[in-house]
């Protein structure tokens, strides 16, 4: 038999499809759909690495006439005509990180290897002008109307979101490259364009007023991304070989991938959906690691975390939100949560449709275990190696229930830190605290009602319940003294798990624990 070949950062239809036994999760009942809609011009907002380029890719085998690569797929037996158009690809994400002369450049280099196609010489440095004698000829040369792939259109601008004086700039030259696209309408078949954020049509795509966003499509829910059934039935016996090589039952690992990968929903309602990236990497590896996250978290992300003040606490919640909340423009932001939504760090978790209203939060433990630790620097310390060690000593004792030696651990650790401002109130000892125990994969939650007053911390393994009470310059005994008067382990009785109660005083001058008692 053949191996089992997995593709991991390839994007090439074509190659994935006849260069050895490479899964492919078919998706091209979702082609078909798409390319025999009324719809001519078409947005997908999906988070990075989750397909979009896959797709692309796919589209534009298909438009290229080449029946060969889809034999044995959904749309093989969709399609009967196979019309070869002319198709236009253009791929935005080399122009990242480029100020406006070297973008202008870039979007000219693209256009360059179109117009050799068609033995064209420009005459106009203009990319939008040039774009649009590219259109017309394509149409003229071959007699069939143009299509358009444009992958990753925002990709020049993510890097400087943030930067208000940057920003309007390169979005101008690349409105202006899009500019043509209405006036071209009619020699245009199909129009297609990813990206992870969403700028207003107003702003980039000027006067495109029937651009039709599938991003909240039901009926496009799984266009990207693997659903569970896909996952169940087109790798199940992927799903076996990785369970032997792990020595973990069927079940066992499908909880283990689920809870690390599973969990993303970009409608309401929605199958779940798994990190194509995360699985095809799991699968290729046969182990669970932090792929997505490990392979890049954008800096326009945490610039815009601290921008709008986010508390590590505030992102581990989950939170309420209108369709027009999370789903606004980039460029209209009055909060980090369409930004987090957009760019995968949070998910729709449920939602009622009627009134298009959605419960947002963190997805699974891949993303909430990477997200807190791309935090380390600014909360913590930037000594990340130091950090990772102490988090594997304090992952060892919590292991054996040893919470004495999770806050020795601890102690040390914060006792090599260097001064940091903002560390005199208790809030901030609470946010580290929220920060490394979510490092370490336990469910934490601040500032849990109770009948009698608050518990400043509820910490969950798998064999105990922790309730933290912090205290600055007090005394641990009294913070463990409020614990027994308000009759916090009470609340918790019926969790199933032995309460401990740990209380914990942290010092102004130190700027570490001082003292800690431990009881239950």
């Amino acid at each position: 038999m053949q191996q089992r070949l997995y593709p991991v950062g390839r994007q090439d239809f074509a190659e994935i499809r006849t260069a050895g036994n490479f899964m492919y999760i078919d998706k091209t009942e979702y082609v078909y759909r798409m390319t025999h809609s009324d719809a001519k011009f078409i947005f997908l907002s999906r988070p990075r690495r989750f397909g979009k380029s896959l797709l692309v890719s796919t589209l534009k085998y298909y438009f290229q006439g080449r029946k060969e690569l889809f034999q044995g797929l959904a749309i093989d037996s969709l399609e009967k005509e196979w019309t070869v158009y002319p198709v236009l690809h253009f791929d935005m994400s080399i122009a990242k990180h480029m100020g406006k002369e070297q973008l202008e450049a870039a979007l000219g280099n693209q256009l360059s290897w179109h117009e050799k196609e068609y033995g064209i010489i420009p005459e106009d440095k203009n990319p939008n002008l040039r774009l649009k004698n590219l259109i017309e000829t394509a149409y003229r040369q071959t007699g069939q109307r143009v299509v358009i792939l444009i992958d990753e259109y925002d990709a020049p601008l993510l890097d400087v979101v943030h930067e208000e004086k940057t920003l309007p700039v390169l979005r101008n030259v690349m409105r202006n490259f899009y500019s043509p696209l209405k006036a071209c309408d009619p020699y245009l078949r199909f129009v297609f364009m990813t990206g992870i954020t969403k700028f207003s049509q107003l702003s980039i795509f000027s006067e495109l007023n029937n651009l039709r966003n599938i991003s909240m499509d039901t009926s496009y829910a799984a266009v990207c991304g693997i659903s569970e059934d896909e996952m169940l039935s087109q790798m199940s016996e992927d799903i076996d070989t990785m369970a032997a090589k792990m020595a973990l039952d069927r079940g066992q690992l499908l909880d283990k991938l689920k809870s690390y990968y599973d969990g993303y929903h970009f409608t309401w309602p929605s199958p779940d959906i798994y990190n194509p990236f995360s699985i095809v990497c799991a699968f290729a590896d046969k182990k669970i690691g932090a792929y997505w996250f490990g392979s890049g978290t954008p800096t326009y992300l945490i610039e815009m975390i601290r921008k709008f003040r986010m508390t590590p606490v505030q992102l581990g919640e989950t939170c309420k939100a209108g369709k027009d909340e999370f789903d606004t423009p980039t460029e209209r932001l009055s909060s980090i949560i369409p930004l987090l939504y957009q760019s995968g760090y949070y998910t729709i978790k449920k939602g009622i449709p009627a009134i298009e209203s959605y419960t947002l939060g963190i997805p699974n433990q891949e993303v909430r275990i990477g997200l807190f630790r791309s935090l380390i620097p600014y909360y913590v310390t930037p000594d990340t190696l130091s950090a990772s060690s102490t988090l594997i000593s304090m992952a060892e004792c919590l292991l054996e229930d040893d919470m004495n030696g999770t806050l020795k651990a601890m102690q040390t650790f914060l006792g090599t830190v260097p001064y940091t401002d903002n560390t005199d109130y208790e809030g901030h000892w609470q946010q580290v605290l929220y920060i490394i125990f979510s490092l370490l994969g336990y469910y934490v939650d601040v500032e849990v009602r109770t009948p009698r007053g608050r518990v400043d911390m509820v910490m969950r393994t798998a064999t105990r319940l922790y309730l933290v009470e912090l205290k600055l310059d007090a005394d641990a005994g009294a913070a463990m003294q409020q614990i027994d008067l308000k009759q916090y382990p009470e609340r918790f009785a019926l969790c199933g798990l032995p309460v401990v109660k740990v209380a914990i005083d942290f010092d102004r001058e130190t700027r570490n624990i001082s003292s800690w008692k431990i009881s239950g």
